[in-house]
């Protein structure tokens, strides 16, 4: 049950359990009152009927009987016993008041009828149940308001710290100074820990950014003195090495670029199927490619290269992207199945080219990856081999640049499964990117 209506019941349950106190507080009040003043009238009563009787041997007219048919038993005994009394019976002839006590051997009694008493206080009761229901009528709508403000500042500030989470660190609540305010302080955290937390990333994507750039110019005296060296083995051995290293900060400037937003996307119709045989052609002959309705080669040979595309619909796909970065995208799931996983590595085509999907037979994605999405220089498994992680980064930035989503998941039967959707509808080219998601 949501807050609101939990509030909201309390206050119904408080404006109820209020009214009923009352009304039982009042409701015995009154009817005590009520008695102990009948009781002490039929006793003034009776005390000057015994004097008239004594006097006059009457009791006609001090509103007395002797021996009444109707005393109740108990008081009777009371006065056979040489005592006086009083009794409140609830009988047939309605409700009173019997005052009783000796007159020589016979009871002298005096009855006072407390109908339109008891009726008044019937009244009574009936007006407190009414003044409840009427004042929890008027306090519950007071509560649902109070309450639906309260539920909505609270929705408010969990939006708000899902959009953090998410990546938005301009997202802020915004509430204003309240003294005493519960709801506003936990507002003030959120936004001081969101501004905390924006200036801390942004602290380090500036740092990546700045290493990155200034890496290129000893990057490049690197590789001209590897092209320098006299051909051998440590010559071999330095240049791979160099490679790897001009590798890292390209893509480490590709990063940067994607935090800061400077990514833009260049739409225009991309045919999927050669697009994909390209990528999977420069991958080696352990992967495979085939279309929505075909059934995967899992055998490592190279002669299933192409089939699924010969033969189906996806190989004549077309959507409307930007291809240079689909052809990144598509090459990064790639190189890190066949780094981080096992072969054969499969890549399945939909029929209308707008999900493209890339299997390896390894161990599976890690389940920190699973959980939080590729995070950089963090491979999460060590089965899975190792590196810096930047790969999925990117590759997911680029999706969000061209509209596309990326999931990853493992498949049912063993084996890391990367999922590509591309967009139905495309972003206009030019429009800003959402940048990649760090978690």
């Amino acid at each position: 049950m949501a807050l609101r209506w939990r509030i909201s019941a309390l206050v119904a349950a408080a404006a109820c359990a209020v009214a009923a106190a009352v009304g039982v507080l009042v409701h015995e009040f009154s009817r005590n009152r009520e008695l102990s003043q009948a009781r002490e009238s039929a006793r003034v009563t009776l005390d000057r009927a015994a004097v008239t009787y004594t006097r006059t041997g009457e009791v006609q007219g001090s509103g007395a009987a002797l021996d009444a048919p109707g005393l109740p038993g108990d008081l009777r005994d009371l006065v056979e016993q040489g005592r006086r009394g009083t009794e409140f019976t609830t009988g047939p002839a309605g409700p009173a008041m019997w005052a009783a006590r000796p007159a020589g051997s016979r009871v002298l009694s005096v009855r006072v009828d407390l109908t339109t008493t008891m009726r008044d206080i019937g009244a009574l009761d009936a007006s407190i149940v009414v003044a409840g229901l009427i004042t929890t009528a008027v306090v519950l709508p007071l509560g649902v308001l109070t309450a639906g403000r309260m539920s909505r500042r609270l929705r408010t500030a969990a939006g708000t710290a899902r959009r953090i989470a998410a990546g938005d660190l301009d997202a802020r609540i915004a509430a204003g100074p309240r003294p005493r305010d519960e709801i506003a302080d936990i507002s003030t955290a959120v936004d001081t820990m969101a501004g905390a937390l924006q200036k801390r990333l942004l602290g380090e994507q500036r740092f990546t950014a700045d290493v990155a750039h200034e890496l290129r110019t000893p990057l490049m005296g690197l590789v001209t003195a590897a092209e320098l060296l006299p051909e051998g083995e440590a010559a071999g051995y330095v240049r791979d090495r160099v490679r790897v290293l001009g590798t890292l900060v390209e893509e480490l400037l590709e990063i940067s670029r994607l935090d800061a937003g400077a990514e833009h996307a260049d739409m225009s119709p991309c045919p999927v199927g050669p697009l994909v045989r390209d990528v999977v052609a420069r991958s080696g002959p352990a992967t495979t490619v085939v279309g929505a309705d075909e059934t995967a080669d899992t055998d490592g040979d190279a002669d299933g290269l192409a089939d699924g595309l010969a033969d189906g619909d996806a190989g004549a796909a077309t959507v409307r992207t930007d291809s240079r970065r689909l052809e990144r995208i598509l090459t990064n799931l790639v190189v890190n199945a066949h780094r981080h996983g096992r072969a054969p590595v499969v890549v399945t085509v939909s029929g209308d080219g707008r999900t493209v999907t890339v299997r390896d037979h390894g161990p599976g994605y890690p389940r920190t990856l699973l959980d939080d999405g590729p995070q950089r220089f963090r491979t999460g498994a060590r089965e899975r081999g190792t590196g810096h992680g930047l790969g999925l980064t990117i590759a997911l930035g680029q999706a969000q640049v061209i509209g596309a989503t990326l999931e990853f998941g493992d498949a049912p039967d063993g084996g890391a499964l990367a999922t590509l959707r591309l967009p139905a509808v495309p972003p206009p080219a030019g429009a800003d990117p959402a940048g990649p998601a760090e978690r």
